[in-house]
């Protein structure tokens, strides 16, 4: 009889053996099918990054060139129809902080 319950008790632990490897394999699908989904959503996310990265350096180079001397005194005589003053046009004013 111990013979028919070691072969029990064996089986058993075989079965078990057997059902924690199927359970592990099936967790290791699953992992891997959910690290493809993350890896496509960091892509997505580094395609999104390098066009913003693109566009900022755009942006910067728009900046300089709006910013430039040559642009700012064009604007403000068309524009604004501001001149640099005549030598009489020239007041100085002091202050006197005593």
């Amino acid at each position: 009889m111990k013979t028919l319950g070691l072969q029990t008790g064996a089986l058993i632990g075989v079965a078990l053996l057997g059902l924690a490897v199927v359970a592990t394999a099936t967790a290791v699908v699953y992992v891997k099918y959910l690290t493809r989904i993350e890896f496509v959503d960091l892509q997505a996310v580094r395609a999104a990054r390098d066009a913003l990265d693109v566009e900022w350096g755009r942006l910067r180079i728009e900046e300089a060139a709006m910013g430039t001397q040559t642009r700012i005194e064009r604007q403000a005589r068309q524009s604004l129809q501001m001149h640099l003053p005549r030598t009489g046009e020239l007041r100085i004013v002091e202050v006197n902080t005593q």
